[in-house]
């Protein structure tokens, strides 16, 4: 199994109850600076826009980026818009590689709804990787979310695919 992007190792362990028993998860705790250029027109909801190397992004693309920095490709998995993201919205979004789609649609079959596939999708030789977005001390894993965790687990994906990205900003 490859590893995580420098940025994004894992320095920490999230336990998520699930109904089959807890499962321990690798998590990160980071911390981006807030954007200060040109306020963005869509913030999706009062989303934080993040500096990414002077680019302003949601803590989603921020994951991404960090990802495709390390020679990954992958997507923002925007479940509220049932679209898959590269760049903010406004800009066209994009498409999955057949068998990734795949995956995510066996995902959705099993769960029943389209919604609680963790925010950023990855994949690189092989490996792939699912990445949640949690602000610290206002967002934690959503019964959803703990729906499709167990899902993609009773198919046969391990809690190593998975990482908890715990951030702050200022």
């Amino acid at each position: 199994m490859i590893g995580w992007p420098p940025p994004l190792r894992p320095n920490a362990v999230e336990t998520i109850a699930l109904p089959q028993g807890p499962v321990e998860l690798p998590k990160v705790c980071v911390h981006f600076k807030l954007w200060t250029g040109t306020p963005l027109a869509d913030t999706y909801g009062h989303k934080a826009a993040l500096d990414w190397l002077g680019e302003p992004v949601f803590a989603e693309l921020a994951i991404l980026r960090a990802f495709q920095a390390d020679g990954w490709e992958g997507r923002w998995v925007d479940s509220y818009r049932r679209q898959y993201r590269m760049q903010l919205p406004g800009n066209p979004s994009v498409a999955l590689p057949d068998d990734r789609e795949a995956l995510l649609n066996r995902l959705r079959k099993a769960t029943g709804t389209y919604g609680g596939c963790f925010d950023v999708f990855c994949w690189k030789d092989g490996d792939i990787r699912f990445i949640e977005a949690k602000r610290s001390r206002r967002d934690a894993i959503r019964d959803g979310q703990k729906a499709w965790l167990e899902a993609a687990l009773t198919i046969g994906l391990t809690p190593q695919m998975f990482l908890i990205v715990e951030w702050t900003a200022d």
